[in-house]
């Protein structure tokens, strides 16, 4: 008996075949992480709401937003950065997370806190979708085909074996 993926007669009822690597890794998880992430957001936003109200509810939202904003930026610049030049792809992700903490950090001090920002609510959030991006992100990447070694060369006029 064969595997399906193997060349060959295939077993079962029909051929599976060999799948390559995973295309636009870092898109697939931008898209899985966001959903997932916006999901856990929408649910705390609505527990803020019901226990809090609307200002709570403002907040929850405005911390996991700023997360999610925070997350997609280093995937995008995965995707774009990593396709054009795969080797350099770290030193951009630190670049950019530098660029990111420090650029956060202005903002928040600049425009300070606003009056409607409940704190506990807004750590809530911000927290929840941390925890459920980077669960999202984990599952993204054990179900991503990363190809690690070349594909094996066939002689010329020959089958590989």
């Amino acid at each position: 008996m064969t595997s399906n993926a193997e060349p060959g007669r295939t077993s079962g009822a029909g051929p599976v075949g060999v799948s390559g690597p995973t295309k636009s890794l870092w898109l697939r998880l931008l898209i899985i992480s966001s959903a997932v992430g916006g999901g856990a957001l929408l649910l705390t936003g609505l527990a803020a709401l019901l226990l809090g109200g609307a200002a709570a509810a403002l907040s929850s939202l405005f911390g996991g937003a700023l997360v999610i904003a925070f997350f997609a930026i280093s995937l995008l610049v995965g995707h774009f950065g990593g396709r054009n030049h795969s080797s350099g792809a770290i030193g951009l992700f630190a670049a950019t997370y530098f660029i990111k903490v420090v650029g956060f950090a202005v903002v928040l001090f600049a425009i300070g806190s606003p009056v409607w920002l409940n704190g506990r609510w807004f750590l809530a959030g911000a927290v929840v979708t941390v925890v459920v991006w980077q669960a999202a992100e984990i599952f993204g990447f054990s179900k991503a085909r990363l190809q690690l070694y070349n594909d094996p060369e066939t002689p010329e006029g020959g089958t590989d074996v």
